[in-house]
C-alpha cells in the first residue's frame, strides 16, 4: 500500500469524508489516481471555486489570440457595468456613493479587485445581496447569469476598481464576460478552448444524464460534527439539463480531467506540442498580483495573506517551504496545487470545508 493511499484510508476511516479521489502527478507524465472510500476514481465532482483557474487560463487564450486586453474596461462588452457607483464607507447605505474613478477592468476580475464580492461584514451591502441572491455560499446559484448579473449591477461597489480585494463575484462576472466576447454559451466556448484541446471529457457545468451514477453526494458537518447529506448522489442541481444559463457559476470535473489541467499549468502552458498558455502570460497568472496595502484582514479569512498572494483564477505562496507553489481550492473539499518543480496534486473530496478538510490537505500537502 502506496503512503497516499495510506493517508487516504485513515482519512475515511476517521470520518474526513464518504470518498476521496487524489490525482498526483508531474509535468513529465506520471499520473497515479488513488480513490478511498465510497467513490470511484472516475466520479464526476462538484469542484466549484477550482473553476476560476480554468476562467483565468481561457481569459489568458482570449488575450494570446488578440480578442481581449488585460486592462480593457469590461463595460465594453458588459453594458450593465457601466458607471458604477461606490460605497462612501464599507457600513454606508446603499444610497451614500460617489462615482467610480475608473472603469472595472478584466485585470479586475482575475485579482478579485473589481469591487464586487463577498461581504464580510454585516451592514446594508450584506442584506441587500442576501435579498437579492447573489450573495455567495456553498449552495449552488439561484439566478440565471442574465438576472445574476442584473441583480449585482443593481448594487454599489464595495471600494473602488483596484482598491480592494473581495473573493468570489469577480468570476461569475469574467464566466458572463467571456461568453458575450465568444458570442455563444460560454460551456461550448471553454469546451473548444480547454477542454477539448486537453482531453477534459467529462468537465462541463453539469453532468450528463447517462453519467449521473458517477456523481456522488455532497455533504456539510452538522453541529455535532456529523456529515449531513445536502445534495443526493446522481441527482440534483449539477445533472443534465442546467435550470438556466450558468456562465457564472460553477463546473465539475473529475480527477483525470482536471489532472490534465494541472499537468498543463505545471509544464509551462503546453500541452504535447501546443501552446494552451503562452509562458508569459502563464507567469503572470501565476505570480502575486496583489498590493500590500489591500492585503486586508477583512478581505478574506483570517490569515490568508500570512505568506500568501492572489495571481490570476489561483492563490501563490510567496514564502515558506512551499515557495512559489500555486492553486485553489474548492468549497466542498477540492484542491489544486502546482509546484515549482512541476509536480501536481488534485483532491477531490464533497464535503464542505472544515477542520477535517483542511487537515487532510495539510497531511497532502
Amino acid at each position: 500500500m502506496t503512503e497516499l493511499q495510506e493517508i487516504l484510508d485513515r482519512h475515511i476511516e476517521s470520518g474526513t469524508a464518504p470518498g476521496i479521489v487524489v490525482a498526483d502527478g508531474d509535468a513529465g507524465g506520471r499520473l497515479d489516481i488513488v480513490a478511498a472510500g465510497d467513490v470511484t476514481p472516475d466520479a464526476i465532482v462538484r469542484i466549484q471555486s477550482m473553476t476560476k483557474p480554468v476562467l483565468a487560463v481561457a481569459a489568458l487564450r482570449m488575450v494570446q489570440d488578440g480578442r481581449l486586453d488585460l486592462d480593457a474596461p469590461v463595460q465594453q462588452w458588459l453594458p450593465e457595468l457601466a458607471d458604477r457607483r461606490v460605497l462612501r464607507t464599507p457600513a454606508s447605505d446603499l444610497d451614500d456613493v460617489v462615482p467610480a474613478e475608473s472603469p472595472i477592468s478584466v485585470r479586475h476580475l482575475l485579482t478579485n479587485t473589481s469591487g464586487y464580492g463577498m461581504t464580510t461584514a454585516p451592514g446594508p451591502l450584506q442584506d441587500a445581496m442576501v435579498q437579492n441572491r447573489t450573495q455567495a455560499g456553498q449552495e449552488p446559484v439561484e439566478l440565471g447569469a442574465q438576472d445574476w448579473l442584473d441583480a449585482l449591477a443593481d448594487l454599489p461597489l464595495m471600494f473602488q476598481p483596484g482598491a480592494g480585494w473581495r473573493y468570489h463575484h469577480s468570476f461569475g462576472i469574467l464566466g458572463i464576460l467571456l461568453g458575450r466576447i465568444a458570442g455563444r454559451p460560454l460551456q461550448d466556448h471553454l469546451a473548444d478552448e480547454v477542454f477539448h484541446p486537453l482531453g477534459m471529457i467529462d468537465t462541463g457545468y453539469t453532468v450528463p444524464r447517462s453519467q449521473a451514477h458517477r456523481h456522488p453526494a455532497a455533504y456539510r458537518r452538522d453541529d455535532a460534527g456529523a456529515l449531513v447529506e445536502i445534495e443526493p448522489a446522481g441527482d440534483g442541481f449539477y445533472v443534465a439539463p442546467a435550470p438556466f444559463d450558468l456562465s457564472h457559476a460553477e463546473l465539475v470535473s473529475t480527477a483525470s480531467d482536471y489532472a490534465a489541467f494541472a499537468r498543463m499549468l505545471a509544464s509551462g502552458g503546453h500541452a504535447g506540442d501546443r501552446i494552451i498558455v503562452q509562458p508569459a502570460l502563464l507567469d503572470q497568472m501565476r505570480i502575486d498580483q496583489v498590493p500590500a496595502r489591500i492585503k486586508t484582514p477583512d478581505s478574506f479569512f483570517p490569515g490568508f495573506w500570512d505568506g500568501m498572494g492572489w495571481g490570476f483564477g489561483v492563490a501563490v505562496q510567496t514564502e515558506g517551504p512551499h515557495e512559489g507553489r500555486y492553486g485553489w481550492s474548492g468549497g466542498l473539499g477540492t484542491d489544486l496545487y502546482v509546484d515549482p518543480d512541476g509536480s501536481f496534486r488534485v483532491i477531490l473530496a464533497q464535503v464542505e470545508m472544515g477542520a477535517e478538510m483542511m487537515a487532510l490537505f495539510a497531511d497532502l500537502a
